[in-house]
């Protein structure tokens, strides 16, 4: 009866006890799978350069007009019909160098008369002190009267009068005949003939005969804001400001050069400043009427802070780049950039010299995360005369 009863009890709860072995059997798979361990997150990729002490030219970017350094359109100086072109286009010439000839004759035939013209009233001239002395003598006698003593002394100055006007007509016509000799002004090249040989010319065209353009050295005007004026005056009272010209895909390097001074007046139009400056161009690389972009070396930055601009990231708060730690990890630094260029920016607070900075990657990073790092060569600022990089006013960490 006892069994029975003992039976009855545990078939009540018969029902209950499968379930319930089950729930215990899934319970103790997930403590035993939460206390076996994670398996780690691969590290991120990603690419870095070390942050490095160099000296950054600083440059102010502008838009140049090539001009020839001195230009002179060559004239006829006397009127006649061009006897003969000696110079070829395209020539290089010195000064006084034969350029063209007008057709000498009438010159001559006019400084023949006016030497002429001298030699008869130097005959006059010469009678007339003969009769001159003759009479100062017979007037001392009382001879001949005063009156025709006074009117050969008039004559003798009349005469005398007459021949430095004569001296004065031969040196003119003297300079005329030069002048039929077209001789070259100044140093530099030969443009593209305007008049034939066999043409009249008159002194009075303007067309002119031929273009001479000094190109050694050679001239870019250029303009630059206005604001950068205080700046560029500093930087001519330290000295002298060093120029570049470049093409117009503004990598090829035409030449080299200097700062000659801005302009005396801002374009109030514009707001900009007109500025000259003048280039040796020894390998004729910059042409007249050329456009070139100009980059003016305002300072140096020296000893500068610098990482390579991709490594400069834009947060909420402001800029910051990751720096890799020894141990393989990164973490997020804040930092306030004096200038950059694209390619290169300076720093005034951040990393250290040689620290590791990610360069590209940095969409997968936080404080924290491991990385795998691929080294990278920094951009360096190259000196001057290399003309890269160009550095100008950039973002600020603040």
């Amino acid at each position: 009866m006892r069994n029975r009863a003992r039976g009855s009890q545990y078939q009540g709860l018969g029902p209950w006890l499968v379930p319930a072995a089950l729930a215990w059997v899934m319970l103790a798979g997930l403590e035993a799978h939460a206390q076996s361990p994670r398996p780690a997150m691969p590290p991120v990729p990603v690419t870095t350069a070390l942050a490095t002490i160099q000296d950054v030219p600083v440059f102010l970017r502008g838009l140049g007009t090539v001009q020839a350094y001195r230009s002179v359109t060559v004239r006829a100086r006397v009127d006649g019909v061009i006897d003969r072109i000696i110079f070829t286009e395209g020539q290089d010439v010195r000064p006084g160098d034969l350029l063209a000839q007008i057709d000498p004759r009438p010159n001559q035939a006019a400084l023949d008369q006016a030497i002429a013209r001298k030699a008869a009233n130097q005959a006059l001239l010469d009678a007339a002190e003969v009769d001159l002395d003759r009479y100062i003598q017979l007037a001392r006698t009382e001879a001949a009267s005063r009156q025709r003593l006074d009117t050969i002394r008039a004559q003798v100055g009349q005469l005398t009068a007459a021949i430095q006007g004569d001296k004065a007509n031969i040196a003119a016509a003297k300079l005329n005949l030069d002048y039929t000799h077209i001789l070259a002004p100044i140093e530099g090249r030969v443009g593209l003939r305007l008049v034939d040989q066999g043409n009249f010319v008159r002194q009075a065209e303007s067309q002119g005969i031929v273009t001479l353009s000094q190109m050694r050295p050679i001239s870019v005007i250029f303009t630059l804001p206005q604001d950068t004026l205080p700046r560029i005056t500093q930087a001519m009272a330290r000295g002298r400001v060093a120029m570049q010209a470049y093409a117009s895909d503004d990598r090829t390097l035409l030449d080299e050069g200097e700062l000659l001074t801005p302009d005396s007046a801002i374009d109030p139009a514009t707001g900009t400043i007109k500025l000259k400056a003048t280039f040796p161009n020894s390998q004729l690389r910059l042409w007249p009427g050329q456009f070139v972009n100009t980059r003016l070396l305002i300072e140096t930055r020296v000893a500068a802070l610098t990482v390579p601009s991709a490594a400069v990231q834009r947060g909420l708060s402001g800029l910051y780049v990751y720096i890799v730690k020894p141990d393989a990890t990164v973490v997020r630094q804040d930092v306030e950039v004096a200038l950059d260029n694209g390619t290169i920016a300076v720093l005034t607070s951040g990393p250290q010299a040689d620290d590791p900075i990610v360069t590209a990657g940095h969409s997968r990073l936080g404080s924290g995360s491991r990385v795998v790092g691929t080294p990278s060569i920094p951009p360096t600022a190259a000196p001057v005369s290399a003309g890269t990089p160009v550095v100008g006013v950039g973002k600020s960490g603040s």
